[in-house]
C-alpha cells in the first residue's frame, strides 16, 4: 500500500483518451477526470466501504442520539433516514427491493454490504467497492449545512408535484374519405 501511495503521490502520468466520436471522447475524458479527482481524494483522506455502507455504519453509531425537544427528535429521525438514501437509491437503480437490502446491511457489521452489480452481499473492501473518505465526509457536512440553513430560514418555497395525465389520445381522421375509386 505504501508503495502504491508513493507512486500515486509523487509521479507524473500522461493519459491518452481516444474514441470513435467527439461525444464518446468527451464522455471518456470526463470519466478519467472523475477517476483522477476520486484518486486524489482517496490519497488525501483514505477510503471507506462504498455503496452507502459507510453511512449505514455512521447511522448505527448515532442511532440512539436524542434531542432536547420533540422538534429536534424529528430532525434527528429525518437525518438518520437520509443516511440510508444512497444505499436505497443504489439498490433501486439495480432493480432490487431497497428495504430488504438496507435491513440486511444494517444487520451486518464492519465492511459488510451489498454489491448491486451482481446482487451479492459481502466485504465491500474485498469486492473493491470503496469511496474516498473525503467525499463521504464532505457529503455529510454539506447536507448538514443545507439542513441548518433551511431550519434557520423562516420561510421555504417548494414545488408540489402534480400528477399529470397523459391527456386524451388523438382522435382518428374520420370523415376525410379515401382516394377516389378506393371505396
Amino acid at each position: 500500500l505504501q508503495e502504491r501511495l508513493a507512486k500515486l503521490s509523487g509521479g507524473v502520468a500522461v493519459i491518452k483518451v481516444g474514441a470513435a466520436t467527439e461525444i464518446e471522447m468527451k464522455e471518456k475524458k470526463d470519466r478519467v477526470d472523475d477517476a483522477l479527482h476520486a484518486t486524489r481524494a482517496a490519497v488525501e483522506e483514505g477510503v471507506v466501504p462504498g455503496g452507502g455502507v459507510a453511512l449505514i455504519r455512521a447511522l448505527q453509531a448515532i442511532k440512539d442520539l436524542k434531542g432536547d425537544n420533540q422538534d429536534q427528535d424529528v430532525g434527528i429521525a429525518l437525518a438518520l433516514r437520509a443516511f440510508e438514501a444512497p444505499l436505497r437509491q443504489i439498490t433501486a437503480n439495480a432493480g432490487d427491493e431497497s428495504s430488504v437490502v438496507v435491513d440486511k446491511v444494517k444487520q451486518g457489521s464492519g465492511n459488510f454490504g451489498y454489491n448491486a452489480a451482481n446482487g451479492e452481499y459481502g466485504d465491500m473492501l474485498e469486492m473493491g467497492i470503496i469511496d474516498p473518505a473525503k467525499v463521504t465526509r464532505s457529503a455529510i457536512q454539506h447536507a448538514a449545512s443545507v439542513a441548518g440553513l433551511l431550519i434557520t430560514t423562516e420561510a421555504m418555497v417548494a414545488d408540489i408535484k402534480e400528477d399529470k395525465d397523459a391527456g386524451a389520445a388523438m382522435g382518428g381522421m374520420g370523415g376525410m374519405g379515401g382516394m377516389p375509386g378506393m371505396m
